[in-house]
């Protein structure tokens, strides 16, 4: 951990110190005129400095990538894969400490930071598996000439991290980009810069080549650098829908592949036959993991008819979540600030807050950033509850009379990343999954996130680009598809085809 920072100069300084690039193997000093300080939402502890890179800083990464890529593209994909294997063996061997930081600088629960790391690894275990997923297509076309097709290496690739996420998000591209010969430089997010300096170091322990992959730290500032590199030739990013659409206008005007994943709105629809107590748990559990702070959270419920059994279930299991215990905190004070705004607004428009979550202050944390679960009733379509994204533990209901009426308000909304509906009835089920506009559908799940190698990926504006960010659908953005025509055989003549 300290090679990814300065040493401290004494004890009023932050905990860390001051972040580091990595760069070509190392961490290097950054050039930076302003430093932004890392904050601990867990308890408002002042965790580290992180200096914004300039522009130099980036050329010396992506430089540093360019050297790296001609011999590690042209190493055999089966060779590569053997890094990832020690590499998944590194991140369940360090699964603590790596948890540990994510809790730390995220917020979220040391069990869901767990959690994260283990998903980091299912990641990992998919790109081992890219070999046999990627082998290309060999067919005699005409007498003598042989048709093949291969996947090569795009190039200099970057990764833009959000802050939700501090390992697993890295993770999604991480893996799959480099086993498939690229070479990466990835900005995380300002907020939470530190677990991506440890996944550098246990890449560089499981064998990684010097200049494969960097950390180039930054703020909005060094995302608009590297969708303008000329060294860069695809950008992915993760992130809210607004910050998304400008990544993707700005990356693919300078003519480079991008998918940017936005924002979301995710509706669970509960009909009248709901299992109550498996309902009520999912969609607690669904608004309130990682602080409601992940784009698959339940967000808006849309009650189909009378469920206000499943209602009363649902505000008692929101009663067992208690911040500081099985509830994390939210990233900062302006979005703790920024979530309360909403849950106010609504009551002042005539909504029924039947769980209230805000001004919570968890006893010797009185510097961290908690929201406790809330859950709003009787939300109006048109209320911001109801259409924004919150990001945080807040469920709004919507009462409807029928399911179509459900479909229409989940249709409505401008973000498409996920929908679930929660029935007995396989026929009602369908009928959902069917006419759902969302790119991730679950029945009777909360969390409608699909394991690998089923890819994660949204609709509408939860996404910009194509092809999905993880499983086989992100082999196509990875690779470009190399088509070779052989004959050897003069004797066989020339036709239309040859």
């Amino acid at each position: 951990m300290e090679t990814m920072l300065s040493e401290r100069d004494d004890i009023a300084t932050a905990k860390y110190g001051r972040m580091k690039n990595y760069v070509d193997g190392e961490f290097t000093d950054i050039t930076a005129d302003r430093t932004i300080p890392v904050i601990s939402p867990l308890d408002g502890s002042w965790l580290a400095d992180m200096p914004c890179s300039s522009p130099a800083d980036l050329d010396a990464a992506v430089a540093a990538a360019q050297a790296a890529l001609p011999a590690w593209s042209r190493m055999p994909i089966k060779e590569r894969v053997q890094i990832f294997f020690r590499y998944k063996y590194l991140l369940e061997k360090n699964l603590q400490e790596l948890a540990a930081l994510i809790s730390e600088e995220n917020g979220k629960t040391y069990s869901e930071a767990v959690a994260e790391v283990e998903k980091c690894i299912e990641l990992t275990e998919f790109a081992t598996s890219l070999p046999q997923l990627i082998a290309g297509e060999v067919l005699e076309v005409s007498k003598g000439v042989e048709c093949r097709t291969e996947r090569t290496a795009v190039g200099v690739v970057a990764s833009i991290v959000p802050f939700n996420f501090p390992a697993m998000v890295p993770n999604w591209t991480i893996p799959n980009a480099l086993a498939l010969g690229n070479c990466m430089i990835i900005k995380p997010s300002e907020k939470v810069p530190l677990s991506v300096g440890l996944i550098a170091l246990l890449l560089q322990e499981a064998g990684l080549p010097d200049g494969v992959f960097n950390i180039v730290n930054g703020d909005s500032h060094m995302v608009q650098a590297i969708c303008d590199h000329p060294g860069i030739e695809a950008v992915s990013f993760v992130g809210s829908t607004k910050v998304a659409k400008l990544v993707y206008q700005r990356a693919t005007h300078q003519l480079k592949r991008c998918l940017a994943l936005g924002g979301a709105k995710n509706h669970l629809l509960v009909l009248p036959d709901a299992q109550p107590e498996m309902t009520a748990q999912n969609v607690a559990a669904s608004m309130s993991g990682c602080a409601g702070q992940r784009c698959m959270a339940a967000s808006a419920m849309v009650a189909v008819g009378n469920v206000d059994a499943i209602i009363e279930r649902i505000c008692i299991e929101a009663r067992l979540i208690v911040p500081g215990k099985n509830l994390g905190a939210v990233i900062d004070q302006a979005a703790k600030t920024r979530i309360e705004k909403y849950i106010t607004e609504a009551e002042e428009q005539g909504a029924k807050i039947l769980v209230d979550g805000r001004n919570y202050t968890v006893p010797g944390k009185e510097h961290g950033t908690y929201v406790g679960p809330t859950v709003i009733d009787h939300v109006r379509p048109y209320m911001a509850v109801a259409t924004e994204e919150i990001f945080g533990p807040v469920i709004s209901i919507i009462r409807v009379a029928t399911l179509d009426e459900a479909i229409a308000i989940e249709n409505a909304s401008p973000y498409g990343n996920a929908a679930s509906v929660f029935t007995q009835n396989g026929a009602f089920a369908r009928y959902v999954i069917d006419r759902a506009s969302a790119g991730m559908v679950g029945v009777n799940v909360g969390v409608p996130v699909p394991r690998e190698p089923f890819s994660f990926g949204g609709w509408n504006e939860s996404k910009f680009g194509v092809g999905d960010i993880t499983g086989k659908s992100s082999i196509e953005f990875w690779t470009r598809l190399k088509k070779s025509t052989v004959k050897w055989n003069p004797e066989a003549g020339i036709n239309w085809m040859s």
